[in-house]
């Protein structure tokens, strides 16, 4: 019997993407009041979970925009550690990406809610027929990036 490389041995469905965070208050100030998420569920938790320290204390917030959830993690007990990816290159996951029609106010908007503009990241400035976009940090400096794909251009 021959497998078939085309057809997946399971199926899967989008579900969500999880952030830990330093302060819940900024990061929903940031994520819904900036980037439009809306809450849809929050859960407070005071067991133990897999791979964190005991004791373990934490809420956890579902956001969701467009159909992408976020799920922040916001841990009273042990507390948070180590820091974000500040490289694209770096192992896991760099960014989150949303569309704007204008990146450059997007991003400014962002600014004021609690977000940092990532010097030297925006593209395609000079030319408005270029992919367009520009990096922001989170409150926590997750990476967020605002782009804009011109008409007529692959995506």
């Amino acid at each position: 019997m021959t497998e078939n490389v085309d057809t997946p041995a399971h199926t899967y469905r989008t579900s969500h993407v999880g952030l830990c965070v330093s302060d819940l208050a900024k990061s929903l100030r940031f994520y819904c009041e900036g980037l439009g998420f809306t809450k849809v569920m929050e859960y407070d938790i005071d067991e133990q979970i897999p791979e964190v320290d005991a004791p373990c204390s934490l809420t956890s917030t579902f956001l969701e925009k467009d159909g992408m959830r976020v799920e922040l993690l916001s841990y009273r007990q042990p507390g948070v550690i180590g820091t974000p990816p500040t490289r694209r290159n770096h192992l896991g996951m760099t960014h989150l990406s949303f569309f704007s029609e204008d990146i450059d106010g997007a991003a400014q908007a962002l600014c004021g809610f609690g977000g940092a503009l990532i010097p030297d990241t925006r593209v395609g400035a000079d030319d408005p027929t270029a992919a367009q976009f520009v990096f922001v940090a989170d409150p926590d400096g997750n990476r967020v990036e605002i782009m804009h794909i011109p008409a007529g251009t692959p995506w």
